[in-house]
């Protein structure tokens, strides 16, 4: 059985981490996955950091931030032999979930030019691509 619950800094992260490393070519692992940025995220929104575990197993993550006015999703990533399984799904409508009941009418996910796999996932659950043009900086 697989069950869905918060993250616990810092119990899970080396899990997380691993999992991250792992998990192909959806999650880029970065500085902002350092511990010390993930204690930052976890002081805002720790009701959003969410895994999946399978015994003491965590098989799945998803992480969302919420910033009063649109959501965003980060590392969506479940664990190869729990694939197909429906655990992603699961994962993201919790977050989703959670996010509606703080009020956010509209969130953004990014995925990797090349990641046409998981672009066929998101729309089957119902998420769509957008026309706009996607632009970063890096701050530190």
């Amino acid at each position: 059985m697989v069950r869905i619950r918060q993250f616990h800094y810092p119990q899970d992260y080396a899990a997380a981490l691993r999992l991250w490393e792992n998990s192909g070519t959806g999650v880029r692992v970065g500085p902002s996955d350092s511990p010390e940025e993930l204690e930052r995220k976890l002081e805002r929104d720790p009701d959003l950091f969410l895994v999946a575990e399978a015994g003491d197993h965590l098989v799945g993550t998803v992480m969302g931030g919420f910033d009063g006015r649109r959501g965003m999703v980060y590392h969506l990533a479940v664990s190869q032999p729990f694939r197909r399984r429906g655990i992603g799904s699961r994962l993201m409508a919790e977050l989703e979930d959670r996010l509606r009941g703080k009020g956010c009418l509209r969130c953004y996910l990014l995925v990797q030019a090349d990641n046409l796999d998981a672009v066929k996932y998101y729309e089957a659950v119902g998420w769509r691509s957008l026309d706009d043009h996607v632009l970063g900086k890096d701050l530190g």
